[in-house]
This record gives structure tokens, C-alpha cells and sequence, in this order.
């Protein structure tokens, strides 16, 4: 059984030592390709992390291409990858590295995360709009793998639409635009059928009681806010992701017991909750303050 590692050093180097299939989920958050360097303040001190690759975008598709290679190996066929990055390089990434080695046919989303409402000062976005969303790619390797399908809740304003009731509840009247014509017939016969001259389809009664547990989550996801400054979770670590974040994605792609690697696991994000949902994990990060961040957190989850 696959034991909860960290490791400190070259990810490249360790996903060299795992052996072939044996994770079942991988979220990867690599350097963004932005050239900056980043400041955190931790335990007093002020230290910096690299968000960028030296070179130029030749040099950092080729990195991360002899990465995601080995990646590529680890991971089981029934697993998936989430590779999380922003406009800097998301293009590159998945037309020269994601589908060349785990295939177009294998790409399952390009997710849309709203990490922000207004980004950039006045004068950097004068003749642009701002960069708020960040691009998750969500691949598997293989046609069989996990998804668990997560629902969201109505809008109150949905709700608010089945404001007629008869002896079987609350309902409203929904365009029926096809179904065979047995269907038809049953609902005609149990008269839930209106047919409105203002509009080109028939309606029937659409009963609250009827309504699934929420609507499916499409692929852009706003509900998710940033790590703000005021935020229990922060810890002061220039590029932190929020829990929810992981959260959704570890519950979506992963069962109890499967396996989670983040190779550049920075703060512990992904391995905090993956522990929290007990999944197994391994965390690899070159930088030893990012793992000092991890460790810290994970002592605090386990008291």
C-alpha cells in the first residue's frame, strides 16, 4: 500500500523513482511562465518563490514536456491529470504537451476558474480586459477512469418560479419541446398538458418535488473564491490555492483510498485535503520553505 510522502528535491528525479501506474489522480501546478519572482511572509521572515522558468517558452514546454512524460507513466489507466495554469503559456501547454502525450481523444475539459474580479492596475489593462481566470485541463488516460458527478444547488430565483400548486405540489408550467408520443399522451391524459397559443411548444407542469438534487457543474466554476487576505486558510504563500478548489476536484476524479500526487505541491494544498477526504498522497517541491509551509499545516489538521 502507497504510503503519504513529501518529498524535497527535483520533481523530475523523484517521479523517476515511482513506480509505473500507480496514482490514481494528479493535480499539477506548475510555474506559470509569468518571469516573476514572488515574496511570502512566513513565521516573520520574508522569502521568495520562483513563478517562471528561466529561458524562454521553448525551454519551459520542453521542462514541463519531460515531466508530464513521467506522469504520463505513473498514473494508472483509469486515472486522471488537472493541470492548472493562466494565460502565459495554456496554449502551449495543452497542444505541445498534454495532447501529445496523453492524446486530444483523452482531453475530458478546459475548466475556467474566476480566481479574481478586477486584476491589474488602471493603466496595465487600459486597452485590455483583465486576466481573471485561470485554465485548468482535465485529461484521463484512458476512456475508463472516475468521475463523480457533483451537483450544484438551485438559484433562489429558479426556485421562486413554481409559484402554482395543485394536489400533488408546487409546479410550473415548462415548454415541452420533445418527448415521444407516449409520453405525451400519459401527461395529456393526467392533464399536465397546456397548450399555449403564444408560444410554438406545448407545456407541461413541472413539479418541484421532480427537481434532481441541483444542476450539473459545467465547466466554468465562479463559485469558488480566491484565498483573500483576511482568510483563515492563508498562510502567506504567493500562489496558494483554496481548499474548495482541490476539494472539488479530488472528490470529482477520486474515491476513498486512491492515490493524489501534486509534484509541485507548494503549500500543501492538495495534500491537506486529500488527507482530509482520506485519500493517499505525495507531494514533491524543490523549495524546502514550501515544504516547511506543508508541514506545518498537515501538524495542524492532524491535532
Amino acid at each position: 500500500m502507497v504510503k503519504n510522502k513529501l518529498y524535497h528535491g527535483n520533481n523530475l528525479e523523484v517521479l523517476k523513482t515511482l513506480k509505473d501506474e500507480s496514482i490514481d489522480l494528479i493535480y499539477l501546478d506548475p510555474p506559470f511562465f509569468s518571469k516573476r519572482k514572488r515574496e511570502a511572509i512566513w513565521n516573520g521572515d520574508v522569502r521568495t518563490f520562483d513563478d517562471g522558468c528561466a529561458g524562454g517558452i521553448d525551454l519551459y514546454i520542453t521542462w514541463l514536456r519531460e515531466r508530464v512524460t513521467e506522469m504520463y507513466r505513473v498514473l494508472k489507466p483509469t486515472g486522471s491529470i488537472y493541470v492548472h495554469c493562466d494565460w502565459h503559456a495554456n496554449s502551449y501547454i495543452r497542444v505541445e504537451v498534454l495532447d501529445k502525450i496523453f492524446g486530444s481523444t483523452n482531453f475530458r475539459n478546459e475548466i475556467m476558474w474566476v480566481r479574481a474580479t478586477n486584476t491589474g492596475s488602471f493603466k496595465a489593462i487600459a486597452k485590455k480586459f483583465p486576466n481573471n481566470i485561470d485554465s485548468i485541463f482535465y485529461y484521463t488516460k484512458s476512456s475508463k477512469y472516475c468521475f463523480n458527478r457533483i451537483t450544484k444547488g438551485y438559484k433562489k430565483e429558479y426556485l421562486r418560479k413554481f409559484n402554482l400548486e395543485d394536489d400533488h405540489g408546487k409546479y410550473k408550467w415548462q415548454p415541452l419541446k420533445s418527448c415521444s408520443e407516449e409520453t405525451y399522451d400519459k401527461l395529456d391524459r393526467e392533464g399536465k398538458i397546456k397548450n399555449n397559443t403564444t408560444s410554438k411548444y406545448p407545456q407541461y407542469k413541472k413539479y418541484l418535488h421532480e427537481l434532481q438534487d441541483g444542476v450539473p457543474l459545467s465547466n466554468l466554476w465562479n463559485d469558488i473564491p480566491p484565498i483573500g487576505p483576511m482568510s483563515k486558510e492563508r498562510v502567506g504563500y504567493p500562489t496558494q490555492k483554496p481548499e474548495a478548489l482541490l476539494q472539488r476536484i479530488i472528490e470529482v476524479s477520486s474515491n476513498e483510498g486512491d492515490v493524489v500526487l501534486d509534484p509541485c505541491c507548494g503549500s500543501g494544498t492538495t495534500l491537506v485535503v486529500a488527507d482530509k477526504l482520506n485519500r493517499k498522497w505525495i507531494g514533491i517541491d524543490q523549495s524546502e520553505q514550501a515544504l516547511e509551509i506543508t508541514r506545518s499545516r498537515m501538524k495542524q489538521i492532524k491535532k
